[in-house]
């Protein structure tokens, strides 16, 4: 039986640090433009993700219930490179207030 993601009822990673990558992986993924911006000369981050209280805009669904990635086949390596239960969605969750996975 295959085992369910739990990142589908959670979204506490999008909802805690920048997205930030290099700029051209937004064109090579087919990442649609107004989900990100210009960060520098070389890098680009996820549209609501560079403030004080980030939150993705291309989450939809409420943080710790029932989530998904509106751009999931087109997202960059940072959001590719999220592991669950790793260190980084440990802290995601506890800045978001849920428990560790």
């Amino acid at each position: 039986m295959e085992e369910i993601n739990p990142c589908t009822a959670c979204g506490a990673c999008c909802a805690a640090f920048r997205v930030s990558f290099y700029w051209a992986e937004a064109a090579e993924n087919g990442l649609p433009e107004g989900l990100y911006e210009p960060l520098t000369s070389v890098l680009a981050n996820m549209r609501g993700t560079n403030c004080r209280s980030p939150r993705c805009v291309a989450l939809s669904g409420e943080v710790g219930s029932e989530t998904h990635c509106i751009a999931y086949e087109s997202r960059p390596s940072p959001c590719r490179e999220a592991q669950p239960r790793d260190e980084k969605c440990a802290r995601a969750r506890a800045i978001n207030g849920l428990p560790a996975l």
